[in-house]
């Protein structure tokens, strides 16, 4: 007798999103000779497999479930090509902050800068890296829409998850310009939040999670419920994300943590640090944050006035707050599968409390 076991372990999920991922990108792989276009493919192919939380697949599969949806295929690979946008976000976003690492590798600017300047190529290396990781994620947004709609669910089925798909690009794009013109603009809490919650928020656990639910069949008003747990857990995840851009360990985090200080990104950590800090010490703020050439010794007067600030405790319990909101949220679902409130209520904790 064979029994099937519904899944619920993340990890297991992860490497079956992963390997839908690399099948659709197999198949995307020139059957002839190379035109050109050869080492885009093969970058964008280790990049998009080279790890990640794959968070966003995972929201999108349980909210499917919790609606009643089986396991199979077709909603793991609809899932899985949610991460493909992600990627596109991440391409353009490091272009955007000009970072030069993701997930402990050169992100994809500075791959194809370093290319063209070891091939010895004419032109400026730091201007074709932009062009290109540029295109690249022009690229991941068109395959994600494909391989979504080929996913193998039935046209009625992805009609219902399309608006809330269009509605999470436009989303995304939204943020970040806000996000752009935050830099320049006042700095307040209030236009942080916003940046948090339409550039990360929704579309980081409330959309994945609403188009799993409206795949699945969820009634509108269902799918509208979802924001009460997507929403305060994406603030969360975000405003995570932001002290672990400062005071994270770069050898867990893949990244730098100068990047978002010599950037001066309008972050709610840095708004609050602002708000609270003492005139002389707001004064250091302005000169330290935001200059290209911070070092370490400057990072770290940054992180001091933080933590005498107050802000990194507030951002600690703003968290806090917006976890417990969603599993409140949560508790408060209409459900269908047994372990899908177990599984969302526990993707709570490893979205907020977490090293990288």
């Amino acid at each position: 007798m064979t029994v099937t076991v519904a899944p619920t372990d993340p990890a297991l999920l992860r490497g079956r999103f992963d390997a839908a991922l690399a099948a659709f990108l197999d198949a995307r792989e020139a059957d002839g000779p190379d035109d050109g276009t050869a080492v885009v493919h093969s970058v964008l192919r280790r990049f998009v497999l080279a790890g990640g939380k794959r968070l966003r697949p995972l929201f999108c599969y349980w909210g499917w479930r919790g609606f009643g949806g089986p396991d199979d295929a077709p909603i793991v690979a609809a899932a899985a090509a949610l991460e493909l946008f992600h990627a596109f976000a991440l391409i353009h976003d490091d272009i955007v902050d000009r970072s030069d690492r993701r997930r402990g590798e050169p992100t994809l600017h500075r791959h194809f800068a370093d290319l063209h300047a070891r091939s010895g190529w004419h032109g400026d290396p730091a201007a074709y890296g932009r062009q290109a990781a540029l295109l690249c994620g022009d690229l991941c947004v068109a395959w994600s829409a494909q391989m979504f709609h080929d996913c193998g669910l039935p046209d009625e089925r992805l009609r219902r998850a399309h608006t809330l798909l269009a509605r999470m690009r436009s989303e995304v794009i939204a943020g970040e310009y806000l996000d752009v013109m935050a830099a320049v603009g006042d700095g307040s809490v209030a236009s942080a939040l916003t940046v948090v919650r339409l550039k990360t928020a929704r579309y980081t656990v409330t959309r994945p999670v609403q188009i799993g639910a409206a795949l699945a069949g969820a009634s509108p008003g269902q799918v509208a419920a979802l924001a009460g747990y997507g929403d305060p857990l994406g603030d969360a995840f975000q405003l995570r994300d932001d002290l672990l851009g400062i005071f994270g360990d770069p050898a867990v985090t893949g990244k730098s943590n100068l990047d978002d200080l010599r950037e001066g990104k309008p972050t709610v950590l840095l708004a609050l640090a602002r708000e609270a800090a003492s005139p002389a010490a707001a004064a250091r703020l302005r000169a330290l944050v935001g200059d290209p050439a911070l070092d370490q010794a400057g990072a770290a007067e940054v992180r001091g006035i933080i933590e005498e600030s107050g802000a990194r405790s507030a951002v600690e319990r703003m968290i806090r707050t917006r976890a417990e909101a969603a599993l409140g949220a949560l508790d408060a679902l209409p459900l269908a599968h047994p372990s899908a409130r177990r599984v969302l209520a526990s993707l709570v904790e490893q979205a907020v409390d977490r090293r990288e």
